[in-house]
């Protein structure tokens, strides 16, 4: 079985930092073989939607690699599904390079059970380096296409790859969403996170000829969501990132 410091050390590469003009959060690459000279960085949609809307540029780092570029709006196209807060930003290959190999993820219209153990990556706003966390699934729902996490509340990280370990590599199980904060006695006790699963990722596999056709099939923009600060009331996500 895969050790989870060997699936940290295989999945470090995938892993990009986002910042946007009016906040941060992680992604990752996704494992396009498209010979069109683009690549595609999955994230959550509440990430992006904001720079989306107003057309504003958005920022890269390849933290592995020390790579940047500021890519703007005429350089890439973003494909978004809010109801799943699922996100993917199409755009040219350059100084970001996906790197070799592929990467496996839960097959479409399969979860994991309540019980499994999943582990995230993500670039926490109090840091600048990559952390690992890790919980076990403590519940689905269905109709939201969600994993609820026993985890913990660690702003920055939306967006960033949850993944379990198979016998040879990490398997891809969702996108960090939100956190659930629980107040039941007013006080901030150890609250959920929320994944959203691989289904939009398994849509958005698609490989186009060129960033014009990628920019004239991408989704319509929709005013962004203002992002939830806290919440006082049980069971109201909080977002990370």
């Amino acid at each position: 079985m895969y050790e989870w410091y060997e699936a940290v050390d295989a999945l470090k590469p995938r892993m990009v930092r986002i910042a946007t003009p009016v906040g941060t959060g992680s992604g990752f690459l996704l494992p396009w073989s498209s010979k069109s000279g683009l690549c595609a960085i999955a994230t959550a949609a509440h990430v992006v939607d904001h720079a989306f809307y107003w057309e504003q540029p958005i920022r890269l780092d390849q933290v592995e690699t020390g790579k940047t570029v500021l890519v703007r709006q005429d350089q890439r196209a973003i494909f978004v599904e809010s109801r799943l807060d699922t996100a993917v930003i199409v755009f040219e290959t350059g100084v970001i390079q996906p790197p070799e190999g592929d990467l496996s993820f839960v097959p479409l219209e399969k979860y994991l059970r309540v019980g499994n153990e999943v582990g995230w990556l993500g670039f926490p706003a109090i840091t600048p380096s990559l952390c690992f966390f890790s919980g076990r699934i403590s519940a689905w729902r269905t109709e939201e296409k969600a994993y609820l996490i026993d985890g913990v509340a660690i702003n920055g990280v939306s967006g960033g790859v949850v993944f379990s370990l198979d016998v040879e590599a990490p398997v891809v199980v969702g996108v960090v969403s939100a956190y659930v904060p629980n107040r039941a006695t007013g006080e901030v006790l150890p609250g959920l996170a929320v994944a959203r699963d691989v289904s939009y990722l398994h849509q958005q596999a698609t490989n186009f000829a060129s960033l014009d056709e990628a920019r004239s099939a991408q989704s319509i923009p929709d005013p962004p969501v203002a992002p939830v600060v806290d919440s006082d009331t049980p069971g109201v996500p909080t977002r990370t990132g």
